[in-house]
């Protein structure tokens, strides 16, 4: 359980913050992970950006034997649909949800924040940004999927409907199958959320191409 604010790796704007992203890493990994991701985007608005990183909270995972590490929620099975801690997932939205309004709260509008995840850090930037109830600027989905799609039918904010999704995964992917990724693609589409699917021949990872089309996705949504 998450019983305190989130500890984060920031780069803060380099000149009048307007625009904030908040980029959730993975299972095993910490905020610095995707910190090096922010100067290869080579943004349009590179310098009113605020960049956010969040540390997930350290705890036992089960199908890692128990052992302690960062992880957004805990994965009780590794089978396509991957059996995992739902309880979890909504304990950190909350702490994201909290960040979230952290910026709000800065003065950058809620418009102008987006989310961004990578596999465990996809599932809580959908479940979180789905839900929040401000309209926000899009969210980045990468190697990922949401196991709460049934939640989100009843639970979606009104103001997100049409918040832009980009949903990337690898064809080799060995961690997140991408037919699980596929599935919540096609399940969010038929919830008639803009989303778009971006498939790259690698592993588990993040390319350079996905790292051009990521760009390319997040320059219109900050200007």
């Amino acid at each position: 359980m998450i019983k305190t604010p989130l500890s984060c790796v920031e780069i803060p704007a380099a000149s009048t913050p307007i625009y904030s992203i908040i980029w959730l890493h993975g299972l095993g990994a910490d905020g610095h992970d995707f910190e090096s991701i922010a100067p290869e985007l080579k943004l349009q608005q590179e310098q009113h950006i605020h960049f956010i990183f969040p540390n997930a909270p350290i705890q036992p995972v089960t199908i890692n034997g128990g052992m302690e590490m960062r992880s957004w929620y805990d994965i009780l099975a590794a089978d396509l649909e991957r059996e995992v801690a739902i309880d979890d997932i909504y304990q950190s939205a909350q702490a994201v949800t909290q960040l979230i309004e952290q910026e709000i709260e800065k003065g950058i509008k809620a418009e102008n924040i987006l989310l961004a995840g990578f596999s465990q850090g996809g599932v809580i930037a959908l479940h979180a940004g789905l839900r929040f109830p401000k309209k926000l600027a899009g969210i980045i989905a990468l190697s990922t999927y949401l196991p709460t799609i049934e939640q989100l039918k009843s639970e979606r904010s009104i103001n997100n409907n049409n918040t832009p999704i980009f949903m990337a995964h690898g064809s080799m992917d060995p961690v997140v199958m991408s037919q699980a990724a596929k599935k919540s693609f096609t399940q969010l589409k038929e919830l008639s959320y803009p989303i778009s699917w971006h498939e790259y021949p690698m592993q588990h990872s993040v390319c350079l191409e996905e790292i051009t089309d990521i760009a390319a996705f997040i320059n219109p949504l900050l200007n």
